[in-house]
This record gives C-alpha cells, sequence and structure tokens, in this order.
C-alpha cells in the first residue's frame, strides 16, 4: 500500500513541476551576427546570463539564436542587449565599436549597415 501511495505522490509532484516550469515558457529565434565556434561559446553565455533563461543554442551558419526562456524574467529585448555587450550584433542591438574591436580577429563579421 506504501508503495503505491508513493509512487501515487511522485507523479502528482512530477506533473505539478512540469506545468509550472512549463507555463511562462517561450521560444524566439534571434539573429545574431557572429562567425565560429568562439562566437557560438560567448553568445550562448551572454544569453544564459540572462535571469529566465533556460536555452540558448547560436547556430554559425544562419547566425540564429534559439532561445527559451521564462516571460516572467526575461525577454527578447534583454537577450538581445546581453548579446550586444559581449560584441555581437543582432537587428535591434548594435555592439558597442570598442567591444566589437576586442573580439578575436576570427570573431570579426561584417557588420551589418546601420539603419
Amino acid at each position: 500500500m506504501k508503495t503505491k501511495t508513493m509512487i501515487f505522490l511522485a507523479g502528482i509532484l512530477f506533473l505539478s513541476l512540469t506545468t509550472v516550469f512549463a507555463f511562462g515558457a517561450k521560444t524566439e529565434k534571434i539573429k545574431v551576427y557572429g562567425n565560429c565556434g568562439s562566437c557560438k561559446t560567448r553568445i550562448e553565455k551572454a544569453a544564459h546570463s540572462v535571469k529566465g533563461v533556460t536555452q540558448a543554442s547560436w547556430d554559425k551558419t544562419d547566425g540564429i539564436l534559439t532561445v527559451t526562456f521564462d516571460e516572467a524574467k526575461a525577454s527578447v529585448s534583454k537577450i538581445e542587449e546581453a548579446v550586444a555587450k559581449v560584441g555581437h550584433d543582432t537587428d535591434h542591438f548594435k555592439a558597442d565599436d570598442k567591444t566589437y574591436d576586442k573580439l578575436p580577429g576570427c570573431c570579426q563579421y561584417n557588420r551589418p549597415a546601420k539603419k
């Protein structure tokens, strides 16, 4: 009897936690400029530095950062701003020129024209 009760309670706990964590989760794709594996590491680390981000993966082939985050804690704007602070432009935030210039040569991409 105790085993069945414990399994039942564990199942309820699992479902409750799954619902709580998945409730505010949102996945977005963001264009981020970069070139190489070092860029990938830097971009993903910057995205993960934003509170509420649970997953971040940048594809160097198409320059798309796929990020999953809790909407109550993070936003696309905050994520893009964090990425720009480490030297990588997005379509909405431009990295500071001094920060960009400090990137290794392999990471210095062709910057998009100013809008």
